[in-house]
């Protein structure tokens, strides 16, 4: 081999572990980030969960204000009732779809 054909074998060499490093090194990155997106996917999980029960509760909680009112207001709860009635009757059909 000439002294030109070892340079550049060695100018080779030392560019694939140059390369090998950075490989590693974006591997570790890239895992790194795979943790981080596991984790946030977990936390959105968990507030949706969260979000879904605190609205659920809300809708009791207004369903039992307008259930606690005065003789005068009775034909009106008993319309809001007929309403909610039919928002349930359809998100029930629209679960059996």
């Amino acid at each position: 081999m000439t002294a030109e054909e070892n340079a550049l074998l060695r100018t080779l060499e030392a560019r694939v572990t140059q390369l090998a490093l950075e490989y590693k090194a974006l591997k570790g990155r890239y895992n790194a980030l795979a943790r981080t997106v596991e984790e946030k996917e977990n936390t959105i999980r968990s507030l949706n969960e969260q979000m879904g029960r605190l609205q659920s509760d809300y809708a009791n909680l207004k369903i039992a204000k307008m259930l606690d009112i005065s003789s005068n207001d009775i034909e009106n709860a008993k319309s809001r009732l007929s309403k909610l009635v039919r928002e349930v009757d359809k998100c029930i059909a629209l679960l059996n779809v």
